[in-house]
């Protein structure tokens, strides 16, 4: 099969397209054959081990995991012997968020993980880019905001992979929903239900006096110390992405009845968890209350461009990957 590999950390063009073995099944085990994935923040991190952090998981010297992509949207190939819950010919989708191995052209899945029946009514690009960044913001809203109806949401990176997904979710949870994004992407913020919009190349939300019950720091752009004082007194600020200072802010808030710190690693939970969570989402998809929101279109040999554009900060939504011509 093919597959998107790399052997040391560093720019996009560590990526390169190798031949590897087709994966065979174990008893509990299916093999998809990968229709759309993504490549998202997961994916920058993992390839380039930045930042440090990255590299307690995805290995400190060297890489681990040689074929990156969590996502994936595809048609079951095989099945193991044991294996009752999938047919050869099904269309699928989920996570292997433990393992990694879906930027290839057949990914191995267990049977009991992360993967249900795929929903109708959605193209397999349009399906990726909606659970790419819902499976991150549905957990650090449910789990560490705890987020009620009727709260303030301020979304800091509110156009990115799970900027998209952040303030869909908000906005079905009942809040009101603040998007921080820069002048070109202000017009997609509001139609994808912002109540407000900043434009942070105009303004610093952490200047213009307002409180927050909740700032969710997607873009990992501003810290909990510069933020504090646009929470309200009982406040949480919500981090994506590992560093000295969100860890140091959990730490010494955990324990406060005020305004607190978190940071969530929504794909280190179970399969279990996330499984549950892919049926809610499902459930979200077919009632057309989160819409996908697609930067760009790249097929596995061009992979490399899909690395190229998760850097660029004019990027929007999701860098959806095919197996076949976009």
């Amino acid at each position: 099969m093919k597959a998107a590999s790399y052997r040391r950390y560093g720019g996009p063009e560590v990526i390169e397209i190798v031949e590897l073995p087709d994966p065979v099944p174990g008893p509990h085990e299916l093999v998809v054959r990968m229709s759309a994935t993504s490549v998202g923040a997961s994916d920058g991190a993992a390839r380039s081990g930045r930042p440090a952090f990255a590299r307690l998981y995805f290995g400190l010297r060297r890489p681990k995991y040689p074929v990156l992509g969590w996502q994936f949207v595809g048609v079951v190939d095989r099945v193991g012997a044991a294996v009752t819950r999938f047919q050869v010919g099904e269309r699928v989708f989920g996570t292997i968020a433990s393992t990694a191995g879906g930027h290839a052209e057949l990914i191995l899945v267990p049977e009991d993980g992360a993967v249900l029946a795929a929903p109708d009514g959605l193209p397999d690009d349009e399906l990726v880019a909606v659970i790419d960044g819902a499976l991150t913001a549905l957990p650090f809203y449910r789990d560490g905001a705890k987020l009620q109806p009727g709260q303030r949401v301020l979304i800091n990176g509110a156009t990115g992979v799970v900027g998209v997904a952040a303030v869909q979710l908000a906005k079905h949870f009942g809040a009101h929903v603040t998007a921080v994004c820069r002048t070109g992407s202000l017009k997609l913020a509001r139609s994808l239900g912002a109540d407000e919009v900043i434009d942070f190349t105009r303004e610093d939300f952490t200047r213009n006096g307002l409180r927050y019950d909740v700032v969710f720091d997607v873009a990992a752009a501003s810290t909990f110390s510069r933020s504090r004082n646009s929470l309200t007194p009982t406040g949480i600020y919500l981090s994506t992405v590992p560093s000295l200072g969100i860890f140091a802010s959990q730490l010494w808030t955990s324990r406060s009845r005020g305004r607190q710190a978190a940071i969530l690693f929504t794909g280190l939970r179970g399969a279990a968890a996330q499984a549950a969570d892919l049926a809610y989402l499902s459930d979200l998809v077919s009632a057309c209350r989160i819409v996908p929101v697609i930067d760009s279109r790249h097929t596995l040999d061009g992979i490399v461009d899909a690395h190229r554009r998760l850097a660029d900060h004019g990027k929007r939504g999701i860098v959806v990957v095919t197996a076949a011509a976009a």
